[in-house]
């Protein structure tokens, strides 16, 4: 299933300030995966998620989904496959109500009204939010949003999901419910997250990014052990891997 492979091979990018932004990151995900991209904040993870669908474009390098370079002439193929969830879900919400945002890409796809429904009906469901249908996006909770944002997304079958900070100003109860959502998306999953118990949660694979470089890629609970490179890439072992103690008895 080619179509569910992300490479990167050397991707180089610089704000127009001159930040750099990625330098020369390089990796492959292949079908099935889920990778957790990690690092301290201006580490470059939204910048290369960023990269994986199009809304930036390289200085150098390049990124290749399934079977195409993404470049101009493919780029609406690449976003097809690829279903982007933003670090605020305001950005993605724009519609009177929940029901045309989520239908909003199906619309885009040309799927017609019968589909539609169904694709709006089934995404709703998956996240839990069919009693939002009808509700106007900004008078949502920050969960609730955050739900309907992954059923926009849902709703066009991706087969890669990206996400960026998903448990970002969530309560626990709301974080535990996305997150066991998210264990049911059986395709390639790319998660950049601050969150690194939901790393351990979702992720077998994690990539450590630091001042736009990869520094580290392997198995999340190795990479997650490792206390040197937390501490070079000003990160903390989760707290699932942090003794802890009541009253003076380590558990």
């Amino acid at each position: 299933m080619s179509h569910h492979i992300v490479e990167v091979n050397d991707l180089c990018y610089a704000y127009p300030d001159g930040t750099v932004g990625l330098s020369g990151a390089s990796f492959r995900i292949t079908h099935g995966e889920s990778v957790a991209i990690v690092g301290e904040n201006g580490a470059g993870k939204s910048t290369l998620l960023l990269h994986l669908n199009g809304f930036l474009s390289a200085a150098k390098g390049q990124v290749r989904i399934g079977d195409y370079p993404l470049n101009a002439k493919n780029l609406n193929a690449v976003r097809r496959s690829i279903g982007m969830v933003f670090q605020n879900p305001d950005d993605q919400l724009f519609m009177p109500t929940v029901f045309d945002d989520v239908a909003f890409g199906p619309l885009n796809l040309g799927l017609s009204d019968t589909e539609v429904e169904k694709a709006v009906a089934q995404a709703l469901d998956t996240v839990g939010a069919s009693h939002l249908r009808k509700r106007p996006p900004y008078k949502l909770s920050q969960g609730e949003k955050r739900s309907v944002a992954i059923a926009t997304v849902l709703s066009m079958t991706p087969d890669i999901l990206v996400m960026d900070e998903p448990t970002s100003s969530l309560d626990p109860m709301t974080r535990r419910r996305l997150i066991e959502l998210l264990k049911t998306f059986r395709h390639t999953k790319i998660i950049a997250t601050h969150d690194l118990d939901m790393a351990v949660d979702l992720c077998e694979r994690t990539i450590v990014l630091h001042k736009g470089k990869i520094t580290a890629d392997g198995p999340t609970v190795k990479i997650l052990q490792d206390e040197e490179l937390l501490r070079t890439s000003s990160l903390e072992k989760p707290l699932c891997m942090q003794g802890c103690s009541v009253r003076g008895v380590a558990k």
